[in-house]
């Protein structure tokens, strides 16, 4: 089902291009067409939003009261909400040790130098509707936001005929203030650009289809954003020791996602590679979503026998994969290793959906290579600070001889004046 190739230092190196090639592919027609939409809602304000909303969801947006999100938390499995608590109290727990605090030092001149940190004032999370209804994500982009200490959340979900009851009790367990029935790229441009009542936003968070993935990389500048998100991709490294079952049930949870997710797997056995595809064979013929899983695995996905640990850990880094699984005999031993990648898995016991849904860290993650660069969402996400100085005269007196030849340095002499005149007389 899936391509094993021998890492001989020219078979690998065809397959990744080809990975790489699918996250290269854009659609120019859904890129014209978005354009036209932000422009418009720029220009317009909210009768656009209005419009497009009418013409692609054949409804208008409105706002969703409080009592909508109460009824639907009550309408819920019991099973569900303790889950989702769990999962929140989880999260929670998970940026609340990483939130960054203010702090103020003496620098080596005698003033006071230092940073102020702040949440910012308003964020958008963007949750897409019908079918690809995730409430998962809405505690992802919203608890967070909350441990940072954002002003407000605003939640925009497509008005679809039954609003998800699950995404609605996610967004009251998560603490967001608002939640506007409104989608697509009308929506990014109206956070984007502020439209009616709906407010323009400072970062717009969560995953979307590619109308919207197109309006965030386009509204950016105007406003911040998470990332731009491609396929999702998985990559495990596995020795001998994995079991075949796991690895292949891991690669499949990434490959059921669309047509387009990447299932990689590194190994130093190609015992174990052949084992693994016949696994994939044999699980994919009992789950739902086979068809999209087997286009995955067939275009997109495939096994490389590496002669050392070593050497999948250097492919990794230059895959840059959203997740990484490492089921070895030491997993930690492989983690100095590792410097490119959206979320590290060790151990057999540690599959990639249990940090989807609930361990703490955000399944919001960095695709298509950009690991090298971006980091996971967190509370960092939402976060921005401010520096802060303040010397005294002594202080200022000791370095302004300093100050001066740097600005006169620059032939700014405005600079260099606003240093002298408060030692003159």
């Amino acid at each position: 089902m899936i391509q094993i190739v021998t890492a001989d230092g020219r078979a690998e190196r065809e397959v990744l291009s080809a990975m790489r090639a699918r996250a290269a592919a854009k659609n120019a027609e859904i890129d014209t067409a978005t354009a036209a939409i932000m422009e418009n809602v720029r220009q317009e304000g909210y009768p656009a939003v209005e419009r497009y909303t009418r013409q692609f969801d054949h409804k208008l947006p409105y706002e969703i009261p409080k009592g909508r999100l109460e009824e639907a938390y009550a309408a819920c499995d019991s099973a569900l909400i303790s889950a989702l608590e769990h999962a929140a109290a989880n999260i929670r727990d998970y940026n609340e040790k990483l939130l960054t605090q203010s702090r103020e030092w003496k620098s080596p001149d005698g003033g006071t130098v230092g940073r102020v940190v702040r949440g910012l004032g308003r964020v958008g999370i963007y949750v897409p509707g019908g079918t690809a209804a995730y409430p998962s994500s809405v505690l992802m982009c919203a608890v967070p936001a909350k441990v940072a200490g954002v002003g407000e959340i605003i939640m925009v979900t497509p008005p679809t005929e039954n609003l998800n009851d699950a995404v609605l009790a996610a967004a009251k367990i998560a603490g967001v203030d608002r939640c506007i029935a409104v989608g697509g790229a009308q929506a990014v441009a109206a956070l984007a650009y502020g439209a009616g009542f709906i407010p323009r936003v400072d970062k717009l968070v969560g995953p979307g289809n590619a109308y919207v993935a197109s309006a965030k990389r386009m509204a950016y500048g105007a406003l911040d954003i998470d990332m731009i998100a491609g396929p999702s991709e998985v990559l495990v490294i596995a020795d001998g020791s994995a079991d075949p079952k796991f690895v292949a049930a891991d690669l499949l949870s990434q490959a059921e996602h669309d047509k387009l997710a990447s299932a990689v797997l590194l190994t130093t056995s190609r015992t174990l590679a052949e084992a693994v595809d016949a696994e994939l064979v044999r699980q994919t013929g009992y789950l739902s979503r086979s068809e999209i899983m087997e286009a995955s695995l067939r275009d997109f996905s495939f096994a490389i026998v590496c002669q050392s640990l070593s050497q999948a850990a250097e492919l990794a880094n230059e895959i840059a994969p959203e997740h990484l699984e490492i089921v070895t005999e030491d997993p930690r031993a492989l983690l100095p290793n590792i410097h490119n990648a959206g979320a590290v898995f060790l151990g057999a016991w540690s599959p990639e959906p249990l940090g989807d849904y609930l361990a703490g860290p955000n399944h919001v993650l960095p695709t298509s290579g950009t690991a090298r660069f971006f980091s996971p969402l967190s509370v960092d996400s939402f976060l921005k600070s401010m520096s802060v100085i303040q010397y005294d005269r002594a202080s200022l007196e000791q370095v302004r001889g300093h100050v001066v030849d740097l600005a006169e340095s620059e032939h700014l002499t405005a600079h260099a004046n606003s240093i002298r005149v408060r030692f003159e007389g």
